[in-house]
């Protein structure tokens, strides 16, 4: 293992092995791996001694947040829990206190599996993600940055530095569910975001993003066309249909397709529900 004594050094040796050198954040899902006899054999270089990549930044448009912010943090900082409370409340059900203290919120994003807990909110909020290597730095949307199960839309030699979030949904009426076997430390059989804007009864704007039911976390950008511009009881039944056919969880070791699909669509009805019922 390599630990680098800056972030100019770790993108140095990153660069002189693009794709070798396996950088890691908190190392909490690696030591699961480890347990299991799982963890494969490689060259690591650990990023938690980085100053760099840590932070939380409040500006007028953004409030932007180093990749090795932990769910602990995220969850104490007074701006996140008013204006972001989906993302802290992904923070507080990730784990227990010990992986909170210690586990990312780059990491879970580089880590890139669809049963993730914060990627349904960073895409809720169109979150972007600031991307660095010794060639440029770039931000990218979040929207599209998985290209596939564990495969993301980032370069060999790049790491996460920053994740931003624009305060624009700060009025909207917002809803996280996590579904798991047991009620806490549980890997969800499904994970729900949701930010809705109403104007005169209707649905003005949407966000709907789920984990669990496709092989990567998933904006669900044809469920919200559905319900934008119409009033929640008559694009209710719509916007069901459109769910159902836009995910496409597995039946696998924690729960089955069916199942998710119809809890996908119970949470989203119960969400949508609780919306109306709130301008009623």
């Amino acid at each position: 293992m390599k630990v680098p004594a800056s972030l100019a050094q770790a993108l140095e040796w990153m660069a002189a092995e693009p794709g070798e050198c396996k950088p890691f954040a908190g190392g909490t899902d690696l030591m699961v791996l480890l347990e299991q006899g799982k963890l494969s054999q490689g060259k690591y270089l650990s990023l938690w001694g980085l100053s760099e990549l840590r932070g939380i930044d409040v500006a007028g448009d953004f409030v932007s947040i180093g990749a090795l912010t932990t769910y602990s943090q995220i969850q104490r900082h007074p701006v996140l829990r008013q204006e972001f409370p989906l993302i802290c409340r992904a923070a507080a059900e990730t784990g227990g206190v010990a992986n909170q203290n210690r586990g990312t919120l780059g990491g879970n994003i580089a880590n890139a599996s669809p049963a993730a807990d914060s990627p349904p909110a960073l895409l809720v909020y169109d979150a972007e993600l600031e991307l660095v290597s010794v060639r440029a730095a770039r931000w990218i949307p979040y929207l599209g940055f998985h290209a596939g199960y564990k495969k993301m839309n980032m370069a060999g030699d790049e790491i996460i530095r920053r994740i931003r979030l624009p305060r624009t949904k700060t009025n909207w009426t917002q809803f996280y569910r996590k579904v798991g076997t047991r009620k806490a430390q549980a890997i969800s059989k499904v994970c729900f975001a949701v930010a809705i804007d109403m104007q005169d009864s209707k649905v003005r704007d949407v966000r709907i993003a789920l984990g669990s039911v496709a092989p990567t976390v998933l904006r669900c950008q044809k469920t919200e066309a559905a319900l934008r511009g119409r009033a929640i009881p008559e694009a209710l039944s719509d916007g069901r249909q459109q769910l159902r056919a836009e995910i496409s969880p597995l039946d696998d070791f924690r729960s089955t397709a069916d199942y998710r699909t119809r809890v996908a669509q119970n949470i989203l009805e119960e969400f949508l529900l609780q919306a109306q019922a709130s301008i009623s």
